[in-house]
């Protein structure tokens, strides 16, 4: 018997992606269909599915107070969700990084801003002694509003930060110099197993590795301590996993956390050639 389940996507991206194409091929041989659910559309209807996977919402930070309404009433008719609705509230702000550190979790060093207050950003920087930091909302992806600042610039600076905490929660953190020496780690896991890994390197003259500004990804080889520490911090969380993308830093051997991406994350099936089928079996191995 076929199951029908649904990926959640948004308005830009109807049809689901590419790297999601790889997954649903793989799991059409093992029974399982796959639609695609616009998770903000008037006609959407999530009760017309065994399950959720939360895919490609790629447009849930400029929204969140509805996107978590949204969540939270597929919660309520008792559809499935992956990951599941508490993960995604947790996940949702930032902030979680504070809770991680807090387990001991290697995270940059943070000042956390709540909306509304005033801040004074060359005071934090002066402050703090960080020759250079990154400024951004606590809810965001794919670098939103993100800007990175120095104790020459701060002051310039100031009423970008001033029109974000007029909206938002904010958070300045230390620039760490690795991502562009390094590159930044994007290490794959579904049902709490390490899958693969990819390294993200940014643009000459930038500080974002992602793609759309110009970032290179490579598949490559994590050394073992990192994946380690990866599968360490997704074992912090209680509630089970389908899948978890844990991107960092290597500084002096160690993992330095920079997300836990729990929501929505590319999962860069492409690169590896077993990796989509990995994640199907995740998915029927979840019963969904």
């Amino acid at each position: 018997m076929t199951r029908q389940i649904a990926f959640a996507t948004c308005r830009r991206i109807p049809a689901l992606t590419e790297d999601d194409s790889l997954v649903i091929e793989r799991l059409r041989h093992q029974g399982v269909d796959v639609c695609p659910l616009i998770w903000d559309a008037d006609d959407a209807a999530p009760d017309r599915y065994t399950s959720i996977v939360i895919r490609s919402c790629w447009d849930y930070h400029y929204q969140p107070g509805r996107f978590l309404e949204w969540v939270r009433g597929v919660r309520r008719r008792g559809t499935p969700l992956w990951n599941p609705a508490s993960v995604v509230e947790w996940n949702l702000n930032k902030i979680y990084l504070r809770d991680l550190r807090e387990k001991g979790v290697l995270t940059p060093q943070t000042v956390w801003l709540e909306k509304g207050s005033e801040a004074d950003l060359p005071a934090i920087l002066a402050q703090q002694r960080w020759p250079k930091a990154v400024v951004k909302p606590a809810i965001s992806a794919t670098a939103f509003r993100t800007f990175v600042t120095s104790p020459e610039t701060a002051g310039q600076k100031q009423p970008a930060l001033s029109r974000m905490l007029s909206v938002s929660d904010v958070m300045a953190q230390q620039f760490v110099d690795e991502v562009l020496t390094r590159g930044e780690w994007s290490l794959l896991f579904f049902g709490g197993a390490f899958s693969h890994a990819v390294l993200k390197r940014p643009k000459a003259g930038d500080f974002r590795v992602q793609e759309d500004f110009g970032g290179r990804t490579v598949s490559a080889i994590p050394p073992t301590p990192l994946i380690e520490e990866a599968a360490r911090i997704i074992s912090l969380i209680e509630e089970p996993l389908l899948f978890a993308r844990v991107d960092g830093v290597e500084v002096d051997g160690r993992l330095l956390l920079m997300e836990l991406e729990l929501i929505e994350p590319l999962l860069f099936l492409s690169y590896d050639e077993e990796a989509p089928q990995r994640f199907a079996s995740a998915i029927v191995s979840f019963g969904l």
